[in-house]
């Protein structure tokens, strides 16, 4: 029961009809060895794959201390003693924090209430101006939750593509005939169709290099949360070189998501080269991701090492691949932003949209200017140039 209730308290869906479940299993099966208890609780705990990492975990530091029964009798979550995991092993922070906190339900509760009281309208207001890059711990903390309930609506798209409307103008002539053969061929009825609308795929370029490490970090919870929402979503990283991370923000648990993403990753917070970034993403990935009008965010400040030589090439190519380029840049929080660097002036003219990125509340304006019809050429832009 103690055991089913640190997996609850790291996020594992297990309720007390699992508990019972397993206590019946485990009376079944015996409990003579170690791999009886492992294979039979994960038989009946566990219902999706994801979730085994977080398991193995648990299991492991749970039953690894016999006196560790005792202590969680007392109704305190266990410590954990001896040689300590390796990095690899330590799959979600969920499961630390549920692990090693050392305080009673009646604490634990009384914090909560606490922190829901502090946690008021006027507090998120201020935490969603506040930079990403003078947030302590705890605000970035309070950030990543707020983060995760973000969406990115973009409007629907008119594809060619026709489905079966009662409203439609056009007839669907391979429907209608199979109509008809259903009634013998006597009554032939017309079906209706109209062209079909769909959200259109999203592809975000975003730099990580070392100028970009606070909000590049921040801005990865946000597209983890997108990823996770909608389909075709696809996420490249660059600073040196193109890197896709799509597969590894996929996963449901955040803290596995960036773990993934941190092993995929080669050149964090290092250079950045944009020019050949966007080089290597227009020959061998603009043809597969930027179809059906995909809409393109680039998260950058334009700060090139290579003062932006070929740079102008990669984004003209790029923003006629595209149905809308939106180039995010953290430097606009300054009011006195200036398009002085060779990479942003390069950048600047084939870009449809120049917003800023780099508190909660630009994020959220981005979805609202996103869930409205755009135009080529918008005012936003030009006024920067």
């Amino acid at each position: 029961m103690h055991f089913a209730r640190l997996l609850r308290a790291a996020g594992l869906p297990v309720g007390p009809g699992r508990v019972i479940d397993c206590v019946q299993a485990l009376e079944i099966a015996g409990s003579q060895h170690r791999e009886d208890w492992y294979w039979t609780m994960s038989a009946v705990l566990l219902s999706k794959q994801e979730h085994r990492p977080i398991f193995d975990q648990a299991f492991r530091v749970f039953w690894r201390d016999p006196k560790l029964t005792e202590k969680m009798m007392s109704l305190l979550l266990p410590k954990a003693h001896g040689r300590a995991a390796r990095p690899e092993q330590q799959q979600s922070q969920r499961l630390t924090d549920a692990l090693y906190s050392q305080k009673k339900p009646e604490e634990l509760q009384s914090e909560k209430k606490e922190f829901e009281a502090r946690l008021t309208f006027s507090s998120r207001e201020v935490l969603s101006r506040m930079d990403f890059d003078t947030m302590s711990a705890a605000e970035l903390a309070q950030a990543k939750q707020m983060l995760s309930r973000l969406r990115l609506p973009l409007p629907l798209v008119r594809t060619r593509r026709k489905k079966i409307s009662i409203n439609g103008k056009a007839i669907d002539l391979r429907a209608t005939l199979r109509e008809s053969l259903r009634e013998g061929g006597d009554v032939i009825p017309l079906v209706r169709a109209a062209p079909a609308e769909l959200h259109p795929p999203l592809v975000v370029l975003c730099d990580i290099s070392g100028s970009m490490n606070p909000y590049s970090r921040m801005f990865l919870h946000f597209l983890h949360a997108i990823t996770n929402d909608r389909d075709r979503v696809t996420v490249f990283v660059f600073g040196t070189r193109l890197t896709n991370i799509t597969r590894a923000l996929r996963h449901r648990d955040v803290d596995v998501a960036m773990a993934k993403v941190a092993e995929a990753i080669q050149d964090w917070s290092g250079g950045t080269r944009i020019g050949a970034s966007l080089r290597e993403f227009n020959w061998r990935w603009s043809r597969r991701v930027l179809g059906q009008n995909a809409c393109v965010l680039l998260v950058s400040d334009g700060l090139d090492r290579e003062a932006g030589e070929g740079l102008g090439e990669e984004m003209e190519r790029l923003a006629k691949s595209c149905r809308y380029l939106v180039w995010l840049n953290p430097l606009l929080r300054y009011d006195k932003f200036e398009a002085r660097p060779a990479g942003v002036r390069a950048m600047l003219p084939h870009v449809d949209l120049f917003l800023p990125v780099h508190n909660l509340k630009s994020l959220v304006d981005l979805g609202r200017t996103l869930n409205r019809p755009l135009t080529r050429n918008s005012q936003e832009k030009r006024a920067w140039r």
